[in-house]
């Protein structure tokens, strides 16, 4: 990346993006507003196919040549279809819509565009640059770029859930695609990548942001409500206790420095390779499970096990997870609450973000292993706003209730 094209990338101002922030709905792949839904599937059918996804979101993060530095961040490949979560954004002028996935785990803004000479099938039409009065090309020097799309200014228009309808925001650059080989769904048309890199929409808005973000996921249950996704001052409800903790960020990614973890009267010390005292594992909004190393993995498992008093479900279907129990004819059964001891911030979490219920009358503990590095992942964080503040490097835990947020 030219030292003179970058510096133009961030001198993207967010019209009317002020740093008291602005929220937009974030819409789980199987709610009824996402176009991912299949009123077919259950529930366990849902949370099968989420664990499944999971299972293949820690190579994202182990593998090489990620640094967020110069061309990197264009050449990090496109994330395949393996994320939760989406948003509702507007390209160019006149504006067009695309359905987004939102990941933590990108750095840069995805749509498929016109001319897609290697696509597979969309549903929904795509965007053609010539539509657009402010779309621009922009330089691009290195192979992917050249080889998949083009590096493109645009504006975006997000619309919000409070203030002003719409926010339209500038010269945000993006990356238009035109060979997509199934990167995304078919029903979905781009990525929203708030990762670390510097083309992340987060380190695009910048100051105009405050550098902050945070979002506020709904239980899964909660099918007909949707999430928040802030920019700017998350605006923790009064009365709310809120935990803080040191933010790293390394390969572009967010890194929390987890100390161990404890459950009843097992304290489980984090070991070799995530090491306690450093930042050692990554939170991901990508990720339903949490990924722990096989050694902490193998001890949380055991700890609960311990503690449960329910017959445990060996079944080969339910391998992914640390534990796995059988709850049919059981009465008042109960599990305990586990504490991640991030550095300064014990993050109580009770079943309700521990525990899945993954077939009829089985309940699973929804930790998994082996990852390096390990994930703190979604379903731990629901009804949590989770603010990320890249200016303090430091992110925050408050419990609310998303589904009013």
């Amino acid at each position: 990346m030219k030292p003179i094209a970058f510096a133009l990338f961030l001198a993207a101002v967010a019209a009317g993006a002020a740093a008291d922030g602005f929220r937009v709905d974030l819409i789980h792949r199987d709610s009824p507003r996402s176009p991912l839904y299949d009123p077919s599937s259950t529930a366990f059918d849902r949370v099968r196919a989420a664990a499944q996804r999971s299972a293949l979101r820690p190579s994202r993060f182990a593998r090489a040549g990620l640094a967020a530095s110069g061309d990197a961040s264009i050449e990090d490949p496109v994330l395949p279809d393996i994320t939760e979560y989406l948003v509702e954004v507007e390209l160019g002028t006149p504006k067009f819509k695309v359905v987004a996935i939102v990941d933590t785990g990108s750095d840069l803004l995805w749509a498929n565009c016109k001319p897609c000479t290697q696509c597979y099938e969309q549903t929904p039409p795509l965007f053609d640059p010539k539509d657009s009065s402010t779309y621009r090309d922009l330089a691009c020097d290195s192979r992917p770029c050249k080889a998949y799309g083009n590096l493109a200014s645009e504006t975006i228009t997000f619309t919000t859930t409070t203030g002003s309808n719409t926010i339209a925001i500038p010269n945000i650059t993006f990356g238009c695609s035109h060979q997509s080989n199934g990167i995304f769904s078919n029903r979905t048309g781009g990525i929203v990548g708030l990762g670390a890199g510097q083309l992340s929409l987060v380190s695009q808005l910048g100051s105009s942001i405050d550098s902050k973000f945070s979002y506020c996921l709904v239980p899964l249950s909660q099918t007909s409500a949707t999430g928040k996704l802030v920019f700017g001052d998350g605006s923790v409800p009064s009365g709310s206790d809120v935990l803080t903790t040191p933010l790293t960020i390394k390969d572009s990614f967010y890194y929390l420095t987890l100390n161990g973890i404890s459950v009843g009267n097992t304290n489980i010390s984090a070991t070799s390779p995530t090491a306690s005292g450093s930042p050692n594992i990554v939170i991901d909004s990508g990720t339903m499970l949490n990924f722990l190393s096989p050694e902490m993995a193998d001890k949380l498992g055991n700890a609960v096990k311990d503690i449960v008093d329910l017959p445990v479900a060996n079944d080969p279907e339910f391998s992914v997870f640390a534990a796995c129990f059988h709850v049919k004819g059981s009465r008042d059964y109960k599990f305990p609450d586990i504490t991640y001891h991030f550095q300064g911030a014990p993050l109580r979490l009770g079943p309700s973000n521990t525990f899945l219920e993954v077939a009829q009358d089985v309940m699973c503990l929804a930790t998994s292993g082996p990852a390096d590095p390990p994930i703190f992942g979604n379903f731990a964080q629901q009804n949590h706003l989770v603010e990320f503040d890249l200016g303090a490097h430091q992110l925050s835990f408050a419990q609310v209730d998303c589904t009013n947020f």
